[in-house]
């Protein structure tokens, strides 16, 4: 009897501990987790776009979970003048009123005035239009990046493509 409750009580904490576990704690991904989860080429829908690493960003929550993308070169492809970046969630995001799933994203951009972009999203599998978000110009640092995927804190970060930044959440 002893050895059950025992056994009773151990099972009880251990899914108490796995309900109250801390929340995850988002950082940028390095370099070498980078290279494991950014493809050299990016598949979109019937094709394999070449990527440029060196614009790589993302950032993990170090469970093994990450939001990275990475500037495609699309000279040549169909994807030419549509969509310029490629992204993989692991999580759900919710950018603007777009909800998006775990998985692989392309997005492009359109200048709509001085300070903002449209940013457009697609499903990389088929090039699904998933709708688009604003993008304004970052007002809190001069900086311009090809992609800078900011790690979220209290499940909201931001995505910066040149000197334009939107918001994204954790769902």
């Amino acid at each position: 009897m002893t050895t059950k409750l025992t056994l009773l009580i151990i099972l009880s904490l251990a899914m108490v501990g796995a309900v109250y576990a801390p929340p995850a704690h988002w950082r940028a991904a390095t370099e070498a987790e980078l290279r494991k989860i950014i493809p050299a080429r990016a598949p979109v829908i019937k094709e394999n776009i070449e990527t440029e690493f060196r614009t790589a960003s993302g950032v993990t929550d170090g469970r093994g979970k990450f939001i990275a993308g990475v500037v495609m070169i699309t000279a040549g492809y169909s994807a030419e003048g549509k969509y310029s970046h490629f992204m993989t969630t692991q999580v759900a995001l919710k950018i603007g009123d777009l909800n998006l799933e775990a998985g692989d994203y392309v997005f492009g951009y359109q200048r709509k005035d001085a300070d903002t972009i449209d940013v457009a999203f697609y499903r990389a599998s088929n090039g699904e239009s998933l709708g688009s978000v604003e993008a304004r110009v970052n007002r809190k640092s001069a900086m311009v990046r090809s992609l800078l995927i900011s790690p979220p804190a209290r499940d909201k970060g931001t995505i910066q493509v040149g000197r334009f930044v939107f918001e994204y959440r954790v769902a």
